[in-house]
């Protein structure tokens, strides 16, 4: 059985279950966080690698003949040198499917947060507005009702789909765009056409190339 170590736990948070990983490999070593270079001492002895944050390179895989598999404990593999990992014969693994019922509720909260002012209308009651109000009720700052509205969606995988349907339920129209950086093979309308209709605008993809600076000061 092979030899892994966990190189940044503490970004899991706290109480995490780690018994399903040690029952399935012969050693498991833990540390609570890790730096691109503590990594490359960490790992020496490592067949696999399960990472969140860590950055590893292509500098760090180099000096790691042994590892053979890395798992992220996410979705992104941005922060893992691919090419690499790739050329060194190390296999990379993400989470499938990883927090989808979270992570849309996360997003329609902060649609409805933003489209209430809530952060604003917060600070105020806070701060004895409210209170003072001579008819009981703030109305300094506009709210804006989803329904109607137009969200257009990049990234239209298990995550994308699932904040398309709650977004729907609130009855907003949907629209999703091309994959960037393959326009051209896309039957989709590209990013560029659909943000001047745009009422929000929702990204599910994953880093790479042809998505950074993906909304910019020109967009």
């Amino acid at each position: 059985m092979p030899n892994a170590v966990i190189l940044d736990a503490e970004s899991l948070g706290p109480e995490i279950n780690l018994t399903a990983i040690k029952e399935t490999v012969s050693y498991l070593e833990v540390f609570e966080q890790s730096t691109t270079q503590q990594a490359r001492e960490r790992l020496a002895d490592a067949d696999i690698a399960i990472v969140n944050k860590v950055v590893l390179d292509a500098e760090t895989l180099q000096q790691l003949p042994k590892l053979q598999l890395i798992c992220v404990l996410a979705t992104g593999l941005n922060n893992i040198d691919l090419e690499a990992a790739k050329e060194h014969n190390i296999e990379v693994k993400n989470v499938a499917a990883y927090g989808t019922a979270s992570v849309s509720q996360h997003t329609l909260m902060l649609m409805l947060a933003l489209a209430n002012r809530l952060p604003l209308y917060q600070r105020d009651v806070a701060a004895g507005e409210w209170q003072r109000s001579a008819f009981f009720c703030l109305q300094d700052y506009p709210t804006l009702q989803l329904s109607g509205k137009q969200l257009v969606m990049v990234g239209q995988g298990e995550l994308g789909s699932e904040v398309a349907r709650l977004a729907e339920a609130f009855g907003m129209h949907v629209t999703f765009a091309a994959r960037p950086g393959n326009e051209a093979n896309d039957k989709r309308p590209a990013l560029d056409d659909l943000l001047p209709e745009a009422d929000v605008i929702s990204l599910h993809c994953p880093l790479s190339d042809a998505t950074k600076h993906l909304i910019n000061r020109g967009a």
